[in-house]
């Protein structure tokens, strides 16, 4: 007889968090069906979602663990070998240094494995040189709303967008890469909202908006600026909102005060006219909300432009009121949470810096431990490059691919060449795993209990509807096993579930001390911050004070500084990258077989006119080069682009955008590299 069920879980991929159900036939899932009552996506879903389940089962999955044999070859073990290998490599290097091993948790992974991957790097080997991806997408954006609100997350919740009488939206093509968020935002137009969207490319956001400002990869600030000198310069601020809510309005002033429309259309080669329209129908409007993502957080100054935005929103009094608010869109499906948890080389769990001897202590209480020190370690282009530089031994990587996903390919390869000892544990051999030294098979989405956080900050269950293949062990599992073996205390790594890990969790972070079990059955979940078990729950942040101690809003005005490598005569292009509707991070969408039919290959976007100068037509294979590499891709000849500027989706291993870009010089304010602008130049190949 067949046996089926449905299983309601989280989508695994953006920060979106819809809900789906696991169609599950004889323990093997067949199918998605849509979770029709679902609060975040009510019963829709884009692409990836559907065909989310076609990576689970297969063939190429990892079930057992490998080791890599003198001869390079990996050879299959059992996992004692391979954690005692694993258990001794480290407390070798331990013991010379605990600061010469990183650790790289998985943004896609459930948070009760974030929380264990950092508390073993913290507990077992005694450093903080434990990061994440969020440091190439959103370390901004947790550094600049920290700084100017005090918290480093989206201030509204999704469902607020549709209350909006102007979205602005900046850096962000929701309808490809948030496709439900997208929908609200439809939504809200239908409403009668005006949106308006500043993009160096036409995406199909754009194609969207009642004003569409083009502008020059790289500009954010001063076109950021330039708005609020027009909306100062025309006694559009909201006074009262100034002086009851923020400080530093004087300084503002005085900064963005240089940034006029003459300097401010060199700079940013924006159309002052639509520049001056948009700011007025922001300035007017009684509810307005900023929409971004990684178009203004993965540059240099990638904390400078999301202070910005905060400083808009403030200026104009627009926080703290559904249909306002400054709303970063988070790039994985568990983003927000590997925050929240502590995976960050300067925060414990719930954003508690690890130079606060009073958080230690709380840590070490719940903990039962001693830890070493309070300096904050390495962030993950930092390991790359200490790496490189043989200064950091070994690395334990989890879930990330830091050889596709990271700028500067060529580097990334250098570093994990030079490492003594490399571990990946991951669901598929990933460009990185084929460096290391032992390669973990890890359980996927579908296959373990746990919880993800959106980007709205709703914390929802995610389910298990099957088990792991062959010998795949869940990540905090495998953690546990090699913690012991390197002589923690078992009573530290007891667990036998992952809601036992979650309750120790919110125990130390004050975000989720509310939330339990039972109350996140419900199909809306709860939205942190939670502070206690009576609490709802928080969707909409900063209604009456900021998360600073003293509840006001920080302006942060900043100055333009430009990007690190300009266009030039050898290279006169400037080089963006994006996400596609069809494809994520590459691992599991190009192992679903309807995504990879409708995307099977990268492509470079780039300008007609850009294109009849050098003689390339459309579909055209063309060599992209820059001061790090080249690749040999497709060319996709079109108008939706500015002139000078060119395109490339990252997910294409064998088109690499990333050996391309640069990671030189990193945001000083989050250490975000620079993945949005590089120079480039484009080829014909004879």
């Amino acid at each position: 007889m067949i046996e089926m069920k449905y299983v309601p879980t989280i989508c695994p991929y953006c920060g979106t968090g819809c809900g789906l159900n696991l169609v599950v036939v004889d323990e093997k899932v067949v199918g998605v069906e849509p979770w029709k009552r679902h609060p975040v996506n009510e019963g829709k879903l884009c692409p990836k979602g559907m065909f989310s389940h076609e990576f689970i089962h297969r063939e190429d999955r990892l079930t057992k663990p490998l080791i890599k044999q003198p001869n390079g070859e990996f050879k299959e073990s059992s996992w004692d070998e391979a954690t005692d290998l694993i258990a001794n490599k480290l407390g070798e290097i331990k013991s010379e240094n605990p600061d010469n091993i990183g650790f790289l948790a998985c943004a896609r992974s459930p948070n009760e494995n974030i929380y264990v991957t950092q508390k073993f790097a913290r507990k077992v080997i005694g450093t903080h040189n434990v990061d994440h991806c969020a440091r190439i997408c959103h370390g901004p954006t947790v550094a600049g709303l920290a700084r100017t609100f005090g918290s480093g997350a989206m201030t509204n919740d999704f469902k607020s967008i549709e209350e909006a009488d102007v979205i602005f939206i900046i850096g962000s093509n929701n309808m490809e890469a948030h496709p439900l968020f997208g929908r609200r935002v439809i939504r809200a137009k239908k409403n009668g909202a005006k949106i308006i969207v500043a993009d160096p490319r036409f995406t199909p956001t754009a194609k969207l908006a009642d004003i569409y400002m083009e502008f020059r990869s790289g500009g954010d600030v001063p076109l950021l600026n330039a708005m609020m000198k027009i909306i100062i310069d025309e006694g559009l601020q909201d006074d009262e909102f100034i002086k009851n809510r923020t400080k530093n309005y004087q300084r503002l002033k005085e900064v963005v005060s240089k940034y006029d429309l003459k300097k401010v259309s060199e700079i940013a080669e924006v159309n002052v006219e639509k520049l001056v329209e948009a700011t007025m129908l922001y300035a007017k409007a009684d509810k307005a909300a900023i929409v971004y993502s990684l178009g203004i957080t993965e540059h240099r100054h990638g904390a400078d432009n999301v202070m910005s935005t905060a400083n808009l929103a403030m200026l104009t009094g627009n926080i703290g009121r559904d249909g306002t608010g400054v709303n970063p869109l988070r790039g994985q499906n568990n983003v927000q949470g590997a925050c929240d948890m502590g995976a960050l080389p300067t925060d414990y769990p719930g954003y508690q810096k690890v130079v606060d001897v009073d958080a230690k202590r709380r840590v070490e209480q719940n903990w039962t431990c001693t830890l070493d020190d309070c300096a904050p370690g390495l962030t993950v282009v930092e390991m790359i490059h200490a790496a490189a530089a043989g200064n950091i031994k070994a690395m334990y990587i989890t879930g990330e691919d830091p050889v596709l996903s990271d700028p500067d390919t060529n580097h990334v390869i250098e570093a994990m060449e030079n490492l003594d000892f490399l571990v990946v544990q991951d669901i598929f051999m990933s460009e990185t795993g084929r460096y290391a030294d032992v390669v973990l098979p890890a359980a996927g989405w579908g296959e373990q209990e746990g919880t993800f956080t959106n980007g709205e900050r709703r914390v929802q269950l995610v389910r298990k509807a099957v088990n792991p293949p062959g010998e795949a062990k869940v990540d905090w599992e495998i953690m546990k096993e090699i913690a012991v073996k390197m002589g923690a205390e078992p009573e530290q790594f007891t667990y036998e579930n992952a809601e036992e890990i979650f309750d120790e969790m919110r125990e130390i972070t004050p975000q989720y001390k509310g939330m339990n079990r039972e109350r996140l059955e419900r199909p809306e979940a709860l939205h942190w911050p939670c502070p206690d078990e009576n609490h709802p729950g928080t969707g909409l942040m900063h209604v009456d004070t900021f998360a600073h101690p003293d509840g006001m809003g920080v302006f942060e005005p900043a100055e333009y500084i430009g990007p690190s490598e300009l266009p030039d005569k050898d290279y006169p292009l400037i080089l963006t990258t994006t996400r596609t509707l069809f494809h994520y991070h590459a691992s599991m969408t190009r192992r679903c077989k309807t995504l990879d039919n409708e995307l099977p290959m990268g492509y470079v976007e780039i300008h007609t006119n850009d294109a009849k100068k050098l003689g390339i037509l459309n579909r055209e294979f063309v060599k992209v080069k820059s001061r790090r590499g080249e690749i040999e891709i497709s060319a996709r000849v079109t108008d939706d682009i500015k002139e000078g500027e060119i395109n490339i989706p990252m997910h294409f291993a064998e088109a690499s955008a990333n050996r391309l870009t640069t990671s030189k010089e990193l945001d000083p304010k989050s250490k975000m590299a620079e993945l949005k602008v590089c120079a480039a130049v484009v080829e014909k190949i004879e």
